[in-house]
This record gives C-alpha cells, sequence and structure tokens, in this order.
C-alpha cells in the first residue's frame, strides 16, 4: 500500500489552521463521476485500469472530459458546456465503474484481480485508504472531536448500471440530459468501436430538449484496456494479477462482436431474494458499503458523526441504533437546477425533489411537462424551495429517527447572463454585480429556514478561481470568493485616486467613514523592492490610531460575491430546540422562534464554568456586521437593479455620509421585550489597520509621481502582500431594533445573548425579532434596498 504522506502532511497542517479559528470540519471523500479521468473528479487512476479500463479512448467513445473537449488532438476547455459533467454518470466508464465498485461479486463474479472479486478490491482499498488518513489524524493529536468532528463516506454515490430496468432504456435516474446521450446499450457498443447514432440534447429553461441526432464513431477505439498492458495476466504498471478468466463478455449481458444486448433486464432483479423483486440499489448495496466503511472509521475515531448521504435525492435506508451509535447526521445535496443548467436567474421555477419522488403529477404537453409545483416570483420560488427540502426531514424521521439534516452542498453559479458580473456584457457596466446571484444563493439557503431549520455547507470557496476559467472544474463557477473580484475592486480604488491625483483634487481621503488628511499619515520607510528594476518610493501607510472614526472593515469582504446571501445571521448555541427561522435580505430583519421545556435546564456546574451563573445560559445569535451593522463600517452594494448604476461609485471606496439620530444610543443590551442599539461614535479602538484604507492611501501617494510604470509597480506589490491582521470586533458595533416574547438580551460583538426562563414544566416558546434601524430620512441608502445588505 502506498499513501500519498505529503498530502496527508498538509491536511493535517490545514486542519490545525482551522482549529486557531474555530472551524469545526468533517471530511467527505469527495469524487465526482467517480475520477477526473472519467469526466470528473476523486479516484486514482489505477481503479480505471484495475476495472478493465483504458482513459485515453473514453472521449473517442462519446464521452466527454473537460481538458479533452472539443477534441483530445485540438482541445479548447474553456468551450466546455456548463453543467454537461453530470452527465457522464450516465457514460460507460462511470456506469462501469460505480457497478464494480458496489455490485461487483453479483453482476460481475468472474472479475477477480489479486485473488478478490474486483468489488472487494476496490472497496477494500477506499476503506483502508480513509482509515488510514483517520489513524494519521488521530496520531497528530489535538484534531478529532476538537476540529474534526465527523466523516462521509463518499460524496454523491451512484448507482451505475444497478437497478437499470432495460439496456435499450434510459436509467430511471438520468433526468439530466445534455451534449450526445447514448442508451447504455449504445455506450457498450461504442466502448467496443463501433459507431452509433445517439440522441443530442440541449437545455432550455423547461428542461432538456431532444434536438435532433449525432453520430459517433470511435473508428475502432475501445474503452477496454488491452491485453498486451498485461501479459500473462500480470500488469506491467501495477503488478496485480488478473483472473484468466476475466474477459469482455464473459457473462453472457451482450455479444461484444455484434453489440446485441442479450439479457435486457440483467441489472433489474434482485440477487438477494427468493422471490423475483426490483433491486433496491440504497439498502441491498449503499448501505452494504457504507455499514463496512463506518465500522472501522469508527475504531479511529470513535466519537465521530456520520454523515449519511445516498445517491442524489435518496432517502436513506431503514437504519437502526446499532448502525448508527447516536452519532449521525443525513447531509443530501441540493441545487437549483434550473438556474444551474440555464446560468440564469429565472423569474419561475418547479420542484425537482417532488418530481423525481414522483409527488406531482406531470402533464405531457407536447415534448415538456407542465409541473402542479411550477411557482413565480423569488419569495415563491423561496418558499417552494423550503417545502422540497422538508422532505428530508421526513427521511430521516421515518428511516433513522431523531436525527439533524446538514445540507451537504449547495451553491449557485456566478458566471450568469454571459459572465455580465466580470464586464463581459453590456459595455462592463455590471462589472462586480452580483444582484442576480445573490437572489439565486439566497433563495437555496433560504430553503434550510423556515420551519426546516438546517444547517448547510457552501459549494464552494476556491482560493484559485478566476473570471477567465472559474473552479478550474469543468467549466463550473460557484466559488463565493474571488481573487479576480478583490484584485477589481482594488484596481477601480486606484484608478480613481491616480485620476484624483492626475488632476490635483486630493486635499484629503475619505474612505469609509474614515477622514484622514495627508499631514496624519505616517511613512514607511522600507522601501519595497521594485519588479524588472522600475523604482518605487516608500509606501506610507495611514495612521488610523490618529482617526477619530477608524471604522473601516472592507477587507473583511473584499473578494466576496453574494455576500448577503451566504454570510447569514444564525444561532451558534440555543437553549432548547430552534423551530422557525428567518431572514430577509432586502429588510436586513432576522427571526428565530425556540421551543424550551424543563429538560434543557443546564446541568450542575455548567453555568459557573462558562461564566453565566448570574444570568442563565443564553442562545447565542451570530448577527453579521455586513448587515446589521451602521453603514459607514463598510461599503453598500445595490440589492436591486434601481441601484445598480451605482455600482461602480459604491465598490470602489466612496464615503457613505451619515447623520446623527435625535434619539440617545442605547446599551448594548435590552432588559424590556423590545429595544434598539446604536453604535458609538468614536470607533478608534475597531481595529489597528485596514487593508483598504492602508492600500489606497499608499496607491494615492504612488500616483503623485505622475508616472504610470512607478504607480503600477506599487500597485502590484501591495495586491500581493497583505500581512495577517488579528481582528477583534467591538461590542458596539451593530446598529439594530430588537423584539424579544420574554427574556433579555445583550451584544457582545456580532454576537446576540439571549437570556430566557426555561420552565419547570410543559413547554414554552418564545420568538425574538432583530431589525437593522432605518436610515433617517435624507440619507443616501434606502431602507430595505442598498443600506447595508450587500457588501462586497
Amino acid at each position: 500500500k502506498q499513501y500519498d504522506e505529503e498530502f496527508i502532511d498538509y491536511s493535517i497542517a490545514l486542519l490545525r489552521k482551522c482549529n486557531e479559528f474555530g472551524f469545526k470540519v468533517y471530511i467527505d471523500a469527495h469524487q465526482d463521476v467517480w475520477s477526473r479521468w472519467s469526466g470528473g473528479s476523486g479516484a486514482p487512476f489505477w481503479t480505471l485500469h484495475a476495472c478493465g479500463l483504458e482513459p485515453r479512448n473514453f472521449t473517442a467513445t462519446g464521452g466527454l472530459i473537460h481538458n479533452e473537449y472539443p477534441d483530445p488532438k485540438s482541445p479548447d476547455p474553456n468551450k466546455f458546456p456548463p453543467m454537461a459533467w453530470p452527465t457522464s454518470y450516465f457514460r460507460l466508464p462511470s456506469m462501469t465503474l460505480f457497478t464494480m465498485f458496489f455490485g461487483g461479486r453479483d453482476f460481475a463474479p468472474k472479475c477477480i484481480i489479486d485473488g478478490m472479486n474486483i468489488q472487494d478490491y476496490l472497496q477494500s482499498h477506499f476503506i483502508n485508504a480513509y482509515t488510514h488518513l483517520a489513524d494519521r489524524l488521530r496520531e497528530a493529536g489535538g484534531l478529532l472531536d476538537e476540529c474534526v468532528i465527523g466523516w462521509e463516506s463518499m460524496n454523491e454515490p451512484s448507482e451505475g448500471f444497478i437497478a437499470l430496468d432495460d439496456l435499450t432504456n434510459y436509467h430511471e435516474e438520468q433526468q439530466l440530459k445534455r451534449e450526445n446521450a447514448p442508451t447504455p446499450a449504445q455506450a457498450l457498443r461504442l466502448g467496443s468501436g463501433i459507431a452509433q447514432t445517439v440522441d443530442f440534447w440541449t437545455f432550455k429553461s423547461t428542461g432538456p430538449t431532444k434536438t435532433g441526432t449525432i453520430l459517433i464513431d470511435p473508428k475502432g477505439a475501445s474503452v477496454w484496456l488491452d491485453p498486451k498492458h498485461e501479459p500473462g495476466s500480470v500488469s506491467i504498471k501495477w503488478g496485480w494479477q488478473r483472473d484468466p478468466g476475466w474477459k469482455l463478455g464473459q457473462h453472457g449481458l451482450w455479444d461484444k462482436q455484434s453489440g446485441t444486448m442479450k439479457i435486457l433486464d440483467y441489472f433489474k432483479w434482485s440477487r438477494n431474494s427468493e422471490s423475483k423483486r426490483k433491486i433496491d440499489f440504497v439498502t441491498e448495496y449503499w448501505f452494504t458499503f457504507w455499514k463496512s466503511w463506518s465500522q472501522s472509521i469508527r475504531k479511529s475515531h470513535p466519537e465521530a458523526i456520520l454523515f449519511i448521504q445516498p445517491p442524489l435525492f435518496k432517502p436513506p435506508p431503514l437504519m437502526s441504533e446499532a448502525d448508527i451509535k447516536g452519532r449521525a447526521a443525513y447531509s443530501p445535496h441540493f441545487y437549483d437546477g434550473l438556474t444551474m443548467m440555464t446560468r440564469h436567474w429565472n423569474w419561475f421555477n418547479s420542484s425537482t425533489i417532488h418530481v423525481l419522488r414522483k409527488r406531482v403529477r406531470r402533464i405531457p404537453f407536447f415534448d415538456i411537462h407542465i409541473i402542479q409545483s411550477f411557482k413565480v416570483g423569488d419569495e415563491s420560488i423561496k418558499k417552494n424551495f423550503q417545502e422540497q427540502l422538508a422532505l428530508f426531514r421526513e427521511d430521516v424521521s421515518e428511516n433513522m429517527g431523531a436525527y439533524p439534516v446538514v445540507l451537504g452542498e449547495t451553491g449557485t453559479p456566478f458566471d450568469v447572463d454571459s459572465k455580465k458580473s466580470y464586464g463581459l456584457t453590456h459595455g462592463g457596466v455590471y462589472i462586480g454585480n452580483h444582484v442576480q446571484q445573490q437572489k439565486a444563493l439566497d433563495a437555496s439557503l433560504g430553503a434550510t429556514d423556515g420551519s426546516n431549520v438546517y444547517n448547510y455547507t457552501i459549494w464552494t470557496y476556491n482560493s484559485t478561481h478566476t473570471w477567465e476559467n472559474g473552479d478550474g472544474f469543468n467549466g463550473e463557477d460557484l466559488s463565493i470568493w474571488s481573487p479576480d473580484d478583490h484584485t477589481y475592486r482594488r484596481h477601480v480604488k486606484f484608478e480613481r485616486l491616480a485620476k484624483a491625483a492626475a488632476e490635483g483634487k486630493l486635499p484629503s481621503v475619505s474612505i469609509g467613514s474614515a477622514e484622514v488628511p495627508p499631514d496624519e499619515l505616517e511613512v514607511d520607510e522600507t522601501a519595497p523592492v521594485s519588479p524588472d528594476g522600475v523604482e518605487v518610493k516608500p509606501v506610507p501607510l495611514p495612521s488610523l490610531l490618529k482617526s477619530q472614526e477608524a471604522k473601516n472593515f472592507e477587507f473583511l469582504v473584499d473578494g466576496a460575491r453574494a455576500l448577503g446571501a451566504f454570510c447569514r445571521p444564525y444561532p451558534t448555541k440555543t437553549v432548547g430546540r430552534p423551530k422557525y427561522l428567518s431572514y430577509n435580505i432586502q429588510q436586513a430583519s432576522f427571526s428565530m422562534t425556540v421551543s424550551v421545556e424543563p429538560s434543557d435546564v443546564p446541568p450542575e456546574g455548567l453555568l459557573e464554568r462558562l461564566g453565566f451563573k448570574e444570568k442563565g445560559l443564553p442562545t447565542e445569535i451570530y448577527l453579521p456586521l455586513t448587515t446589521f451593522s451602521s453603514p459607514p463600517t463598510l461599503f453598500p452594494l445595490p440589492t436591486t437593479e434601481e441601484g445598480e448604476e451605482q455600482l461602480l461609485s459604491a465598490g470602489s471606496g466612496r464615503s457613505t455620509p451619515t447623520k446623527s439620530r435625535s434619539s440617545t444610543p442605547s446599551p448594548t443590551h435590552g432588559k424590556k421585550k423590545s429595544g434598539s442599539h446604536t453604535p458609538k461614535a468614536n470607533f478608534k479602538e475597531l481595529t489597528k489597520r485596514s487593508h483598504s484604507i492602508q492600500e489606497a492611501i499608499s496607491r494615492m501617494h504612488l500616483a503623485f509621481a505622475g508616472d504610470k510604470s512607478k504607480v503600477a509597480a506599487g500597485y502590484a506589490l501591495h495586491v500581493s502582500s497583505d500581512p495577517p491582521l488579528p481582528l477583534q470586533i467591538p461590542d458596539d458595533v451593530l446598529d439594530i431594533d430588537v423584539e424579544v416574547s420574554d427574556g433579555s438580551w445583550e451584544l457582545k460583538g456580532q454576537t446576540l445573548l439571549w437570556y430566557y426562563p426555561v420552565p419547570k414544566e410543559g413547554t414554552r416558546t418564545y420568538t425574538i425579532k432583530v431589525k437593522k434601524r432605518s436610515p433617517l430620512p435624507g440619507s443616501p441608502s434606502k431602507a430595505g434596498k442598498d443600506e447595508g445588505c450587500v457588501i462586497m
């Protein structure tokens, strides 16, 4: 066995960094379509050879491989069709690999390698590899349970051929079709080099649409590994011994010469039943694997929470406490398929999960379907998504018991509308604007709110994202942060300051609410090393401690995209059980209802240990300053099309003037059922240093030189040399109105502490409502639209 110990060392270092910042992590064995060589990501190359496949011929036989598209001899990956890669789950390589992994003993009993059936060979290597990782984390110390709370067996597992009714028809699960779409029988023929005319599909707002046919001619190329690589059945490259009985077509499924299918329902009927019944893949194959995997992982990590993810949209099997041992969570995935496929936030949507679960009636209408759950409008779509996700709670209740739901993946594409946000349309006026993406992401994340009250993980954060190549995976573009957005914002500030300097219009610099006159600037006397021999003058830095209102946190969000959607308020610790959550971006409001009963009384001694002896144990609610702070703290951007023309000026560091309130500022707590909190005027101690102010002022002084080459060189140095910044959020940074049905509250930075009584008998229900205070008349922001709702 050979493991990449260097990568494991890196993973340990990364987890230690996560632990430093308080992250809780669960480790997911991530794959898509099995492997990068079969059109996705995940398993190593040797697994394809072990299954008798030759990846070099996948494209020629109808495969869709990102780095080979459209032709291996002249690839142009940027032309890869958006969201075409999931269709590879139903192409020959992926279907073969998953069938062998989950059902090799039943469907490929003659596929023996090193004396083991291919199913056992693959599963044992998989389980051993992740158990080795768990062992390494345990040996490293300070990670298991402290940082790594659990494990997920496999990301988005697939059935392969298993449970397929008829080889000549599409798999029941193959709802998504795009580009060429061979039937399983056609895929088997293509894999043997036999030309086929297959259906060709595109995706419209009404769903997948067949637009014609296409001839695929492999010209004799085969996906099956040439025996010459294994003389005497021994692999030259890998050294394994393949059983001589492993031959193409040896199970009688089809005739490899003519391509004739002999047993059309070969994968339909259960091998584990005396009576003839259709296969239940999740129970008979996935769950069997999961139990072997979980037993091995728990030997290394006994208290691990196991995140349970069967195939996409499938409910979990019936699981007993002997299986899950009180430490588990259901972790299905959910994406807004229409937005993902069309790359556009539509004014309508429908209920994908209800359709797949056959919960709605489908009415044929020409070549499309009118679906009962058709919804129109942003709020209606969000409510519809909540109703779909409510099915996950039913799944857990019926098959697992009282266990939580964690949405294992959700997200939204950012390259919508022909990459309008990247300045590629409309003369570039929408560059950096993520209004539509925010609506889409809010709908998906908002689906976890309401009475669902789910946790979730967002796909994805990608530090190497670019506007040109997106996430670097199969044309996807879902990262909530991008270096290009970060660089763009700096570039805009730089250009504005340079222009103002050239015009002699820089008596002072106004960034956010911080007015820093030139005579209050400090100078860093250390001249940076300039690239290409360009002379760069010493870079002056601002002294924020001399400023009366050093209140700028823009560097926290620089590069973020659709921030108002993903930086959401939520309860981090709850006394009782949260029953309902609601968050409205436009209104900058949040509400929560909790249910409390006598068993929620804290254990003896806990209050003393946590320092809550006098007030009792509070529910803690995170309120992001990006939404609930006063306007000058960050730069607000528009949340509706009405304000899009203001984008460049708002995103470039224009100060946001505010008027003082006539009311007296309230303290950071509320004894009554309703109250307010207004931040103090002096924010001298908010932070020691703000990157955005520092860099803007630095570029301003470089601009005085009048030499664009020097200015550009200094700008480039600052872009690449951010120092780390310890951050302390003060207790008085939020500007909110609070109403509670009972109890009292106080603020600690971005955390609201809500105290309420635990009943001695029966059940009590409490509600809290939080709203950002509205600006006074005459303020440049519009309540519920621009102010503090979307901060980029």
